[in-house]
C-alpha cells in the first residue's frame, strides 16, 4: 500500500531525494527525512506508512509556486530577471517567489550589486552553499556550464533565459548576431539546462519579437531582457504544466553564436557593402569602434551616418575600395566600400576629431605630398601583422550554420 502511495503521490522533489536508492534504502531515507533514529527504522509497516505520508505532503507543498530560486547570473541583462524575480516575493496573492538567492562569478558584476543593494544572500561561485534547498534554479547570462551535479540538486531542474528563438543563435552572443546577419525576427526563449552543452535543452515557451529597424545589439538587449523577464515569471506561475510540455530543439536550422571580440571591427573595404557595415556598426559599434588603416595608423570610425550619396560633381575621383572623400556641405568623411560609400562623422587616431579636423590637420596634407587625386586618399583594410598572434582575423561576415 505504502509503495503505491508513494508513486503515485511523490513529484520531482520526491525522486530527486531517493535518486538511485534501493527499496530497503529509501525506506531509511524516509524514516531519516522525518527525524526519526536508527534505532527505530524496523519498527514495521506502520512507520513507514507515516514517514511515507508525511514526505508526500511535504512534496505536494513543492509542486507548485511559490518557488525557493537560486538565480545565477553576471550581467545586466541578468539583472533584468533578478528584478522582477525580487519584486515578484512582494505579489499579494500571487507570488511565485518564496526565497530568493544569487550565484555570481565576481563582485564587481551587476547582479551582484543588485544583489548587495538588495540585501539577497550571495554566493561566489564554484562556492555555492546548497545546505538550504532550492526548488528550481535560474540562469540568465551566466557564462558558465553547470554541472550535471548541480543541476539535479533541483527538483524542477534549473531554467535559462536565452534571448533568441532557439535552435537559432545558441552561444554567448545571440542579440549581436541577430543585428550583424540582419534577421527581422527574433524573440526569448525559456528553456530547461543540461550538462556538457549550452542552449541545447527542452524548450519550455518561446515568445516572438519583431527587430525594429535600424535596432542596435544595446537596445534589442535591452528589449529583449525586459520580455525574457515577463515570460519567466509567466513559466514560473505554470512551471509544471510547462515542464510536462516541454519540447526538444529541431536539429534543423541550429546556429551558433560565438563571442564577439575587438578583432571584429576591422573593416575590410573590398569585401564588405553599406549594408554589412552598417549592421556591424549596430551589432558591436556601442562596444567596439569599427577600426582601419591609414598611412600605418589605426584609426577608429565613430559616428556612423549610413550610406551615401557621392556628390555628382566629385564622380570623377578615385572610387577604388578604401578611397576618401570628405563632403565639406554634410561635415562628413565618406569611405568607398564593395557597393558603395558609407559616412562617419567623427575619427579617432590620438584624440577624437571631426571628418573636418580630420581632412584639414591630417587628409589635407596627405593629398597635396602623396595624392594624384585631389581630395581624395585611401583607408587600407585590415593587414594580419596589425593584429596580435593567436587573434582570429577573418570577419564575421556569413550566417554559421551548425551540422
Amino acid at each position: 500500500m505504502m509503495w503505491h502511495l508513494f508513486n503515485l503521490n511523490a513529484v520531482d522533489r520526491g525522486h530527486s531525494l531517493l535518486r538511485g536508492l534501493c527499496r530497503n534504502c529509501i525506506k531509511d531515507k524516509l524514516v531519516a527525512c522525518c527525524g526519526q533514529s536508527h534505532a527505530h527504522r524496523n519498527k514495521g509497516s506502520d512507520m513507514c506508512w507515516h514517514v511515507c505520508r508525511s514526505l508526500v505532503i511535504q512534496t505536494r507543498c513543492f509542486s507548485k509556486p511559490p518557488w525557493r530560486i537560486l538565480f545565477f547570473g553576471t550581467d545586466d541583462f541578468a539583472v533584468e530577471s533578478l528584478k522582477r524575480l525580487y519584486t515578484s516575493r512582494e505579489d499579494r496573492g500571487d507570488a511565485v517567489v518564496e526565497s530568493l538567492e544569487v550565484v555570481t562569478m565576481s563582485n564587481s558584476v551587476p547582479v551582484r550589486k543588485f544583489a548587495d543593494q538588495h540585501k539577497l544572500r550571495a554566493h561566489d561561485w564554484p562556492k555555492v552553499d546548497f545546505s538550504r534547498q532550492f526548488d528550481v534554479g535560474v540562469v540568465v547570462s551566466f557564462g558558465c556550464l553547470l554541472q550535471e551535479s548541480v543541476i539535479n540538486k533541483f527538483p524542477h531542474g534549473i531554467l535559462n533565459v536565452h534571448p533568441s528563438l532557439l535552435p537559432r543563435w545558441r552561444g554567448p552572443a545571440p542579440v549581436f548576431h541577430t543585428i550583424l546577419h540582419g534577421d527581422k525576427l527574433t524573440g526569448v526563449t525559456i528553456m530547461q539546462i543540461r550538462p556538457s552543452r549550452f542552449d541545447v535543452g527542452p524548450v519550455l515557451c518561446q515568445e516572438l519579437f519583431q527587430v525594429p529597424e535600424n535596432c542596435s545589439a544595446d537596445k534589442l538587449g535591452a528589449s529583449l531582457s525586459v520580455l525574457g523577464a515577463e515570460l519567466l515569471i509567466d513559466t514560473l506561475k505554470n512551471l509544471p504544466e510547462r515542464i510536462a510540455n516541454r519540447k526538444e530543439q529541431a536539429k534543423e536550422g541550429a546556429t551558433f553564436a560565438p563571442k564577439i571580440s575587438s578583432s571584429r571591427s576591422w573593416l575590410v573595404w573590398e569585401e564588405q557593402t553599406c549594408d554589412q557595415i552598417g549592421r556591424l556598426f549596430l551589432a558591436i559599434g556601442f562596444r567596439f569602434p569599427l577600426r582601419t588603416i591609414w598611412m600605418d595608423r589605426t584609426v577608429k570610425l565613430l559616428d556612423f551616418v549610413g550610406k551615401c550619396n557621392m556628390p555628382l560633381t566629385e564622380n570623377q575621383y578615385a572610387t577604388a575600395p578604401g578611397s576618401i572623400h570628405y563632403d565639406k556641405e554634410s561635415n562628413t568623411l565618406l569611405v568607398c566600400c564593395k557597393d558603395g560609400w558609407v559616412g562617419f562623422k567623427t575619427i579617432k587616431l590620438k584624440k577624437r576629431l571631426s571628418a573636418a579636423d580630420f581632412f584639414n590637420g591630417y587628409l589635407h596634407q596627405s593629398l597635396q605630398k602623396n595624392s594624384p587625386f585631389p581630395n581624395s586618399c585611401r583607408f587600407q583594410s585590415y593587414r594580419p601583422q596589425h593584429f596580435a598572434k593567436g587573434q582570429n582575423t577573418k570577419p564575421l561576415l556569413l550566417n554559421m550554420t551548425i551540422h
